[in-house]
């Protein structure tokens, strides 16, 4: 009996990590979803981008459609010959506040020189804005932000 409980003791202690890897990474709570979308968005002058800077394609989910949540991630960098991308510059900012949410991402996801790919990020049902910046080896910044709905 005392055999049989410590077996089970240990199977639980090393399956337990792979039940938070099954759940999806929340990127963002419902708590600050519905904070970002009450907030009034405040005023950003419009910025050009830097000639040549560093491109971000956003390869899934498709934006034009529904977006149901879990939903995977894929972001394509395409930087501009000879420069390179710099992953470790790669930041997420969330909605009206830009709460930082690159943290989150690279907990999950690995960010290459190539992009981001992360199999699936749950988000609250709702609006969402996130802002994503990628600098490249001549230190021009990339810019997009991302506006997507979840139904």
């Amino acid at each position: 009996m005392i055999l049989r409980s410590s077996l089970l003791a240990v199977l639980f202690i090393l399956l337990a990590p792979l039940q938070v890897i099954a759940e999806p990474l929340w990127l963002v709570t419902p708590e600050e979803t519905l904070k970002s979308n009450s907030a009034k968005p405040p005023f950003y002058p419009r910025v050009v981008p830097p000639l040549d800077a560093p491109v971000i394609d956003v390869i899934t989910p498709k934006l034009d459609g529904s977006i149901t949540s879990p939903t995977p991630i894929l972001l394509k960098f395409v930087p501009k010959a000879p420069a390179n991308v710099k992953p470790e510059s790669f930041k997420a900012y969330y909605g009206t506040f830009q709460i930082d949410i690159t943290n989150r991402l690279l907990g999950v996801a690995q960010v290459t020189a190539q992009g981001i790919n992360l199999k699936e990020a749950a988000l609250p049902k709702g609006s969402h804005k996130i802002t994503l910046n990628v600098q490249d080896s001549e230190g021009r910044v990339g810019s997009k932000i991302i506006e997507f709905e979840i139904k």
